[in-house]
């Protein structure tokens, strides 16, 4: 049996929280919320660093076994934390809903997805606001807009931590955004359409889910900057919202095919790649125009293998829920956030296509 002295680094990984949090309940200082405060002197006293006495309990809060393989929960029930997401027919958003839950169970803690079907500021707002008091943590993919906003800081002033996933949200104090930088993604998009396409001239077709999220809007931003930095010869001649909804994409797509016959590159910024691939396969046109779009899925994975499809700009839903799963949890926990890094922009194309998603 190990009879060395535990340290503050034993304390932390016991606790599940930072040495300075632990480095903060030991030595009285503020900056620590008082559910923290128990967690960590009640490891303490488990890991004989701390007498009850010394640490003021009565009795540990949690009871952790010295040389347990498994870390404690967050309090004496797992916390609850709350993801809300777009629904629809949304492949991607399908499999991040997936991988929170899983995320949350392996980190011992409960996790509910809810979606909000649409771009409805109103309801979004209604449903962030509707959860104060039954939520430990709140995840969120925002639309940014003033409701959403005032809705996101009441929360935060209600002391429920908000983090903000995939599309960040402006001028609002969260517990920070996990996803990739959208407008470097979009400029990647352009990029890449604009080598593909060479020497030739020609229309390019724009697609977007709704520029309502502004990580649409940035990769918006992102494409048409590039454009007109380095490839003069290619004109964005129509743009189209189509709510991330496949039957609206595939008539859109259907559309834009039938009017320009010198289209020569086709951007979707958002979700509905099948039903443009669908358009441009009947078109007869595929492998003529260049396609480019987001997230590696079962369509678009088959639309790579086919042709049809040039690139998928992945964001990786596992580890994005990942990580979003372990920062709300830090941040419900009051630990010190540092700020994150974005994401990698990974483009995916028919010949580096992983074996498993979880691959990437």
């Amino acid at each position: 049996m190990d009879n060395r002295r535990a340290t503050l680094t034993d304390i932390a990984a016991k606790a599940k929280v930072s040495k300075t949090t632990v480095d903060r309940v030991l030595n009285g200082r503020d900056g620590v919320k008082e559910r923290t405060r128990t967690q960590v002197l009640s490891t303490a006293v488990a890991l004989g660093y701390l007498t009850e006495e010394e640490a003021g309990l009565q009795k540990p809060a949690i009871a952790i076994e010295a040389n347990a393989d498994t870390p404690p929960a967050i309090s004496a029930r797992p916390a609850v934390l709350d993801f809300v997401l777009p629904g629809g027919a949304n492949t991607f958003m399908t499999m991040l809903a997936t991988g929170i839950v899983r995320a949350a169970q392996k980190e011992g803690v409960e996790a509910r997805v809810r979606s909000i079907k649409g771009f409805d500021s109103e309801a979004l707002a209604q449903v962030l606001s509707g959860l104060v008091g039954k939520s430990e943590g709140i995840g969120v993919i925002g639309i940014d807009h003033p409701t959403v906003r005032e809705a996101i800081r009441s929360v935060v002033r209600s002391g429920v931590p908000v983090l903000t996933l995939v599309s960040d949200i402006s001028n609002v104090a969260t517990a920070g955004y996990v996803g990739i930088d959208n407008r470097t993604a979009g400029r990647l998009a352009g990029h890449l359409l604009g080598r593909f396409v060479g020497k030739r001239s020609g229309s390019v077709a724009l697609f977007a889910g709704a520029l309502a999220y502004r990580g649409h809007e940035e990769r918006e931003m992102g494409f048409r900057h590039i454009l007109q930095e380095r490839f003069p010869n290619l004109a964005i001649a129509v743009h189209r919202e189509i709510q991330d909804d496949p039957t609206r994409a595939y008539a859109e797509a259907k559309a834009v095919l039938a009017d320009l016959p010198d289209l020569v590159g086709l951007y979707n910024i958002g979700a509905g790649n099948r039903g443009i691939g669908q358009a441009l396969s009947e078109s007869g046109r595929a492998g003529e125009i260049v396609f480019v779009g987001h997230d590696l899925s079962e369509h678009t994975r088959r639309l790579l293998l086919s042709g049809v499809m040039d690139v998928a700009i992945d964001q990786n839903p596992d580890s994005l829920a990942r990580l979003s799963v372990q920062r709300l949890i830090a941040a419900v926990r009051g630990d010190v956030l540092p700020p994150l890094s974005p994401l990698p922009v990974l483009p995916v194309f028919s010949e580096n296509i992983p074996a498993d998603f979880e691959d990437l």
